[in-house]
Order: C-alpha cells, then structure tokens, then sequence
C-alpha cells in the first residue's frame, strides 16, 4: 500500500518543484525587464533635460531608423515624455506581476515543505 502512495507524493513533488522553478524563472525576467525599462526611463529623462536647455530656435532631429526627420521642439519633448509615462506604466505592470509571482513561490514552497512534514509523519 505504501508504494502507490510514494509514486504519488513524488508525482506531485516534481509538479510542484517545476512550478516553483518555472516561477522562479519569470521573477528573474521581470527583474530585467524593470532594469531595463528604468533604464530607458532615465536615458529619456536625462535627454529631456538636455533638449530643455536648447533655445527654441535650434533644429532637432529625430533618429527613425538610418535617417533622420527634422522635429519641432515640442514634439521632441512630447515623445520623451511619453516614453518616460509609458516605461512608469510597464514598470508598474511588472512589479505588479513580481509581486504575484513572488507570492507564487511562497506558496510552492510551503507546499512542498508540507508534503514532505505529512510523508515523515507516516
């Protein structure tokens, strides 16, 4: 009797311990990903920053691919500003899912750590 419940309890082990790798996994990309956004979020900052300074005057461009369009100056801040929104928004998404995911593990984990209380208690 006790051989198809051991076939059992480590079915569901490994279910469980790819669960929590796998969440593992997405926790590390999501990580990246805020890295990353909070890096174009502050590369556009500091961008803005700079095109503020310039007189109204001054031509700018703007790169789309290997050519150039000439912008206005409002238009340049309107586009750097809306980068800088929509990494907030991403970055907020993703800290969001972070937090899901993270909540995820935990509860693999004690999940995991039950099992393996209730198999030492028989």
């Amino acid at each position: 009797m006790a051989a198809p419940i051991d076939l059992e309890l480590k079915k569901a082990f490994a279910e469980l311990q790819a669960k929590m790798i796998d969440t593992q996994q997405k926790v590390k990309l999501a990580d990246l990903q805020i890295d990353q956004l909070s890096r174009v979020k502050k590369h556009a900052n500091l961008t803005n920053a700079e095109v503020t300074t310039l007189p109204d005057s001054t031509r700018m461009y703007e790169g789309v691919g290997r050519m150039f369009i000439l912008q206005s100056k409002d238009d340049i801040n309107k586009q750097l500003m809306e980068k800088q929104k929509t990494a907030d928004e991403k970055i907020k998404e993703l800290e969001q899912k972070k937090t899901y995911l993270e909540r995820s593990v935990k509860e693999a984990e004690d999940n995991i750590r039950e099992m393996l209380m209730n198999r030492r208690a028989q």
